[in-house]
């Protein structure tokens, strides 16, 4: 199968000193490719590059073929991702948030239905109507993904999804991303979350200083390396 994304001996380098360093790479439709390493390994500078929020060094990122430009509107279209905690608009309510990126993203008259759905999938439906500022940490982190998983996708890249939820809100997220990889879904995501991967992964790349390291295991007997 094609690659949907795919990254060719990826460096990026800050006042010359390397983040990452010749990473390679490939995503296919219906594929998770999880990232797992320490802090500081290299994981969201990867993510980053991935979603062409910043330009490597040197290699190449190329999304569904073609150098990967995340501002080009059909790029914008196809790509969702959670990688900022504060990646929201702070004036708006929850629902609006949600009903601004559904449309946004074409749904139409489909919006208001994908959004209440939403809602309620992520315990939202009791603090739709409350600013950002006004939820808990947990339920933010919970906002951030619906308002990636309202609206159409054929790349998701999320940083630490799990990050700030709880234990059965964990176990939701990792049956969420498994339902979409199995509709088709190309996921990159990095986590410290074992169930996760063992959920939704089906490669597993350990970065430690910036690049790979031996392949984690996932328990399943899965392809592990890259």
């Amino acid at each position: 199968m094609r690659a949907l994304l795919e990254l060719r001996e990826v460096t990026r380098s800050y006042g010359g000193s390397p983040v990452v360093r010749e990473v390679s790479l490939t995503v296919a439709p219906g594929q998770c490719v999880a990232l797992t390493g320490s802090n500081g390994s290299g994981k969201s500078t990867l993510l980053r590059l991935a979603a062409g929020r910043e330009r490597p060094t040197s290699g190449t990122v190329l999304f569904d073929g073609a150098p990967m430009d995340g501002d080009a509107p059909a790029v914008r279209a196809a790509v969702a991702t959670v990688m900022d905690v504060d990646a929201f608009y702070p004036d708006l309510t929850v629902r609006e948030h949600l009903v601004l990126v559904a449309l946004a993203h074409g749904m139409g008259a489909a919006a208001h239905d994908a959004v209440a759905e939403a809602l309620t999938g992520h315990h939202l439906t009791d603090h739709a109507d409350l600013l950002p500022s006004a939820l808990s940490s947990g339920l933010r982190q919970q906002m951030l993904l619906a308002a990636a998983l309202v609206r159409p996708h054929d790349l998701l890249i999320v940083d630490e999804p799990e990050q700030r939820l709880d234990a059965a809100a964990r176990r939701e997220l990792a049956d969420r991303l498994a339902r979409h990889r199995a509709q088709g879904v190309a996921i990159l995501m990095a986590t410290h979350d074992d169930h996760l991967v063992e959920a939704v992964a089906d490669r597993v790349m350990r970065l430690a200083d910036g690049q790979p390291a031996e392949p984690a295991g996932d328990g399943r007997a899965r392809e592990n390396t890259l």
